[in-house]
């Protein structure tokens, strides 16, 4: 239910200066997925978006993890019916091996590790973003960014946001 206050100004600017623009939803395994989703799509307005929605998915929020993977998948394939496109998943390396193998193959993956290093994850699954940086720097920014780029061969061209 948290929603960023400048979200709009802020894609305003992005497309002002030729930004790519994608909104992400942080998951809670423990709050109504419906009442997720409806927040989520008041704020990620197709017509805004140039990357496909993303799930960030970071807590089991003290659940089991079957009973955490049964809400997960619910979630993202809600995302992916109202959308009409399989969401970007993001979540760091050691919750993807610990709670994640085997469970969103199928789905594009972006994987936060802060090293030198990209990430190897434990089933060797392919990766198509890496977050490498959470003290990033750009010009007319205040403060830290985030920084990811793309792993391999994989580009823009895969998350981009499909208007139907």
């Amino acid at each position: 239910d948290n929603i960023d206050s400048r979200y709009e100004q802020n894609i305003a600017m992005a497309k002002k200066y030729g930004i790519k623009v994608g909104s992400y939803h942080f998951f809670r395994p423990k709050t109504p997925l419906q009442k997720q989703l409806t927040n989520f799509m008041a704020q990620c307005r197709p017509g805004d978006q140039d990357i496909i929605p993303m799930i960030d998915i970071e807590t089991k929020a003290g659940l089991g993890t079957d009973e955490f993977c049964d809400s997960l998948l619910t979630f993202i394939a809600m995302v992916e019916k109202a959308y009409k496109q399989k969401p970007l998943l993001y979540t760091f390396t050691n919750f993807y091996n610990r709670y994640l193998v085997g469970k969103i193959d199928g789905y594009p993956i972006m994987i936060a590790q802060y090293s030198p290093q990209e990430p190897q994850l434990s089933d060797e699954r392919d990766i198509t973003m890496w977050q490498y940086t959470g003290k990033g720097k750009l010009e007319g920014i205040n403060g830290y960014v985030d920084k990811s780029r793309f792993v391999g061969r994989h580009s823009l061209r895969e998350i981009r946001f499909r208007h139907h």
